[in-house]
């Protein structure tokens, strides 16, 4: 009779751990999955601001994080995968490109500074930053939009 006194104390005791922990994970805050930052804003103040467009192409961006970080791009940069940089198959290095996510309208500027495999599909091959700015950490890629605003270095 002692046993069965002990196991259903247990069971009291483990059912209420349980539900303090349902109750604190439910309550934690996360920005992962919520709004970021709901209010939209012009991207530009005036119509001289906006930057001509030299080229638009769409395709899937993919992005590449701690793998890479602290080694060094095609260029001769040591990777950083806090910076707002990217690889591409052929733009020249420094060439300034605009990457919309096209699932959520994200954009972000980013400077080509490496070079990427021709993965099947793929058309550019962002930063961990620059993914996270476009909302597509989660899927690891995503329908894009490239805007060149400034071609780079000739090679």
């Amino acid at each position: 009779m002692c046993i069965n006194n002990y196991r259903i104390i247990l069971k009291t005791y483990f059912s209420i751990l349980l539900i303090l922990i349902f109750f604190l994970v439910g309550c934690s805050s996360s920005t992962r999955f919520g709004k970021e930052d709901s209010e939209t804003k012009p991207r530009y103040e005036t119509e001289d601001e906006i930057p001509y467009v030299l080229e638009v192409v769409d395709g899937i961006a993919s992005y590449y994080s701690d793998e890479f970080h602290g080694r060094k791009t095609a260029n001769g940069e040591t990777y950083d995968m806090y910076a707002l940089t990217a690889a591409h198959k052929s733009y020249p290095f420094n060439t300034e490109v605009r990457v919309t996510n096209l699932s959520n309208d994200k954009s972000v500027v980013l400077r080509i500074n490496d070079r990427m495999p021709g993965y099947k599909g793929r058309i550019i091959d962002i930063s961990f930053q620059a993914a996270r700015e476009l909302g597509m950490l989660f899927t690891g890629i995503a329908d894009v939009e490239i805007e060149v605003l400034k071609w780079g270095d000739v090679e």
